[in-house]
């Protein structure tokens, strides 16, 4: 079995910075794409950026150059810096990734959510 648990959401205001953080732990085998979702209220839910396990990236055009992500494969990390926020940015932030464990192949994992609100 796989969890990713998040952390790092919160309240702050516009221009303002904050780090989100993912860990993956269970059976794992390999961890392929990682990647941070965002759901607005009343809104579907969206990528907000992708990293491989080769660390190529790819960004929301909403975030770049705002939001930088990276991982660390040692400690099955993912790490989302959000620069320069603005009210738009709130939402509930997801940990998403690809991964294949020692008893159950290839699958898709989602962690439990985070919230990030932007406002003064």
């Amino acid at each position: 079995q796989v969890q990713l648990v998040e952390s790092g959401g919160g309240l702050v205001q516009p221009g303002g910075s904050l780090r989100l953080s993912c860990t993956a732990s269970g059976s794992i085998f390999s961890i392929y794409a990682m990647a941070w979702y965002r759901q607005a209220p009343g809104k579907q839910r969206e990528l907000v950026a992708i990293i491989t396990n080769g660390g190529s990236t790819d960004y929301a055009d909403s975030v770049k150059g705002r939001f930088t992500i990276s991982r660390d494969n040692a400690k099955n990390t993912v790490h989302l810096q959000m620069n320069s926020l603005k009210p738009e940015d709130t939402a509930v932030y997801y940990c998403n990734a690809l991964i294949r464990t020692v008893l159950s192949g290839k699958g898709d994992y989602w962690g439990q959510g985070t919230h990030v609100t932007v406002s003064s």
